[in-house]
């Protein structure tokens, strides 16, 4: 069961306008944090719950490991393969900047759509995918273009890399702003972090939004809930005509119906999958 979390992606998303006198501005620290990897004594027991499920067994993830470094796919694109000494992995596609794989113990925690297109026809249908300079409609296209360009790799090591993007002709068009984005993603001991940097290259200021559009596996929704600051906390229920603002009475949210929520004031989201034992939080 594969689940797009909109709620989560509203945490991550910022506004920010600065000046050229503001040379650089961290839009957004995140970092996932896997509490079901800290005691490495218990990776023989995920490996057999893993390799009973299709996700492989630790002695595999170690020989995906072994290959790290920038690779192609079967459809020509490029993508880095991140590998800490613990065998757990990372891919990150160049093309949108989009991190489409995290495992540890040869168990999967991120997921991308089983019909994405993965040979730059389109934007990658899930994973943690970027929406810059844009999130959701506006005066450009949806969720803006970081998503569907290819970024550039400035430094890269077995655990770590960091993607650029700049402006060209193609984002000139829709977007006259001279700027540079720098992200980079960390394989550590426990968690993935990445973190993302917009330089203002030019003499004049301007707004952006930003957001990491963030695709988690899961076993089954039954298995699955969201505990948080939610309590009390105002949304926008999208399900309700055109869109209604609501008060949450939960600690820990439950799907139960199909749900299309934002979430107001609320940093703090911790996904728990106990079909899997997987525990998700943004730090």
């Amino acid at each position: 069961m594969k689940l797009s979390l909109a709620l989560l992606a509203s945490a991550f998303a910022a506004t920010s306008a600065f000046s050229p006198a503001a040379t650089t501005v961290s839009i957004s620290r995140s970092s996932t944090s896997l509490n079901a990897s800290r005691n490495r004594d218990k990776v023989a027991s995920r490996s057999k719950w893993a390799e009973s499920r299709g996700y492989g067994t630790v002695a595999e993830a170690a020989a995906e490991a072994a290959a790290t470094g920038l690779m192609t796919n079967d459809d020509g694109l490029e993508y880095v393969r991140l590998a800490n000494e613990a065998g757990d992995t990372s891919d990150i596609y160049l093309f949108g900047g989009v991190v489409t794989s995290y495992k540890v113990g040869g168990q999967e925690f991120i997921a991308v759509r089983p019909d994405a297109k993965m040979d730059g026809s389109k934007p990658i249908s899930g994973g943690l995918s970027h929406c810059w300079p844009q999130f959701g409609p506006g005066e450009i296209q949806q969720h803006g273009f970081a998503r569907n360009v290819n970024w550039t790799v400035k430094s890269m090591t077995d655990t770590t890399v960091e993607l650029e993007m700049a402006p060209s002709d193609y984002t000139k068009e829709m977007w006259d702003k001279e700027f540079l984005c720098t992200f980079t993603v960390a394989l550590e001991d426990d968690k993935l972090s990445t973190k993302m940097f917009v330089e203002n290259k030019g003499e004049e200021s301007f707004d952006f939004q930003a957001a990491l559009h963030s695709y988690f596996t899961v076993s089954a929704l039954d298995n699955f809930s969201i505990a948080g600051s939610f309590a009390g906390k105002e949304f926008l229920n999208k399900m309700v005509g055109e869109g209604e603002m609501q008060t949450e009475d939960r600690e820990e949210i439950t799907i139960s119906e199909e749900y299309d929520r934002v979430y107001m004031g609320v940093n703090d989201p911790v996904l728990k999958d106990t079909g899997s034992g997987k525990s998700v939080s943004n730090l």
